[in-house]
């Protein structure tokens, strides 16, 4: 879902260079010196099964949830409050926490052609015997470091509460060297700084071959910029994404990334039937490797109980007067906007994007607009930034045969979830059935089939053409839109009267 918008031609030259890279840590040392410098210092040593006491901030960690529980905000659920307290033991590990050690240069390694060998058997350097003198022993080298933190992969239904608990462990880790991104942008990212270095690649002269990794010193730069990633929603729907997690993560881990991410998939379901899935299993048993999986289902979506809703924020279209009620609410917010009503045109990627009808931080758009042309989570994470209420008019009964325009959907309610915009729905039927399973096999489908070169019985197989992953994505859709309804989220949505951060995403 994290759709790179970059030309064709950029995203699918991918497959020209992606190959799995050994890593050796001389490797991984000389491509973080070129990142950055070194200096960062070490970290105490701190297991899960430490016999330390707890510190304060763990106290205030568990604290926090107590409280909330206490006051009524949240109830008692076993499952969170067990991965609470695994997150709050990695929250006491990584105290005083820095992956430079990961970073730092290994002992020099002498070939064997700069080795001699002493009667006794004992290697020198073909330097340390220049003028024949004695022979001297090597020092010993210094011990590995300790292995990295594991972090977590906290998987399990819609509205569970993953995201609350890993939002909550966030807060409390004391870093200034960590990062909370929506998996769409953080693979947005990534994408963005491949195009960028091989846009920085010498030109190739007629004939001349040459071969270029970016994914291994992109990694790099993130090693270098933070020790700890939370991911909100991991997910793998596009296949160029599937193609270069394992060398990244592969990367990330070594240097000492701890990674805490939340997912609707357990790991060995991730990019289920996707296209080229074989390439993309390594990825799960490195993933596996470096967290620890913890199912969080206690089957229980706490978005849909009983909270107060604010005003009507979802109509049918079929109800008499609904498009006049969404034109009177788009007046009454307008009216407090030091805009006037107009076109806006946003550019993303170097692309142009032009969104009809704007108000200041409102936009009053048509599904169309939004979900029938070729936009992405990029797009979609410009416009949160922009507007903090989207008017979504004219939102159709999703079939099979749209699941281009259901996907894109889904990855919008995405972001503008994760950045708190505020929406309000024309759809043509209840959100419950906004998405219906029939349809499919459409024009586009088997010419997309033919171009690829493969059979029919893909068709019934690959998620490309079943839709299976949009079908499951939109259960946290509809939990998503739901929970945006009510007061709470509307009130807390509202930028009016609140300084915008500064957008950390990485």
């Amino acid at each position: 879902m994290a759709a790179c918008m970059l030309p064709a031609a950029s995203r699918y030259s991918l497959f020209i260079f992606l190959r799995d890279s050994f890593l050796t840590p001389r490797t991984i040392y000389r491509l973080s010196s070129i990142s950055s410098g070194n200096g960062y210092t070490s970290w105490r040593t701190s297991s899960s099964s430490s016999s330390e006491p707890p510190t304060a901030d763990t106290c205030a960690f568990r604290g926090h949830y107590g409280l909330l529980v206490k006051c009524g905000s949240l109830r008692k659920d076993a499952q969170q409050k067990h991965v609470l307290q695994r997150l709050a033991q990695l929250q006491h590990t990584m105290e005083n926490y820095s992956n430079s050690i990961y970073l730092n240069s290994p002992p020099p390694e002498p070939s064997s052609k700069d080795q001699l060998t002493d009667e006794e058997g004992s290697h020198v350097t073909a330097a340390e015997n220049k003028g024949g003198g004695s022979v001297t022993e090597e020092e010993p080298s210094p011990p590995p470091p300790p292995p990295p933190p594991k972090g977590f992969y906290i998987y399990g239904d819609v509205g569970t509460g993953k995201t609350m608990l890993m939002d909550m462990f966030y807060s409390h880790v004391e870093s200034t060297r960590k990062k909370r991104v929506h998996f769409n942008g953080f693979m947005l990212d990534i994408h963005k700084r491949i195009h960028r270095r091989k846009q920085s690649l010498p030109k190739r002269r007629l004939g001349e071959m040459f071969t270029s990794d970016p994914i291994l010193p992109v990694a790099m730069e993130i090693s270098n910029e933070v020790c700890l990633l939370c991911f909100d929603e991991f997910q793998v729907t596009d296949v160029a994404d599937a193609m270069i997690l394992k060398q990244l993560f592969e990367t990330l881990f070594k240097t000492g990334v701890v990674v805490v991410a939340t997912s609707n998939r357990p790991p060995d379901d991730l990019y289920k039937n996707g296209l080229q899935r074989d390439t993309f299993l390594p990825f799960i048993d490195v993933l596996k490797e470096h967290c620890h999986t913890v199912r969080l289902d206690s089957g229980t979506d706490y978005r849909r109980l009983n909270r107060a809703a604010a005003r009507k924020l979802y109509y049918l279209s079929g109800e008499p007067g609904a498009a006049a009620f969404l034109d009177a609410l788009f007046e009454e917010l307008a009216s407090s906007q030091k805009s006037v009503t107009g076109p806006r045109l946003l550019t993303v990627l170097g692309r142009d994007v032009t969104l009809e009808k704007t108000c200041g931080s409102i936009a009053d758009c048509s599904f169309d607009e939004l979900c029938g042309k070729p936009l992405g989570a990029g797009d979609y994470l410009e416009m949160a930034r922009l507007f903090d209420t989207v008017f979504i008019r004219h939102v159709p009964v999703l079939t099979l045969t749209l699941k281009d325009q259901a996907r894109r959907f889904t990855t919008l309610i995405d972001n503008f979830y994760d950045n708190k915009v505020r929406v309000v729905l024309l759809a043509a039927s209840p959100l419950e059935r906004l998405f219906v399973h029939t349809g499919g096999d459409d024009e586009r489908d088997r010419q997309l089939l033919d171009d690829l070169g493969l059979s029919g019985e893909a068709a019934e197989r690959l998620t490309l053409f079943t839709a299976e992953e949009e079908i499951f994505a939109f259960q946290r859709t509809v939990s998503r839109l739901t929970e945006m309804q009510t007061e709470s989220y509307w009130m807390t949505g509202d930028r009016s009267h609140i300084k915008k951060p500064s957008n950390t995403h990485c």
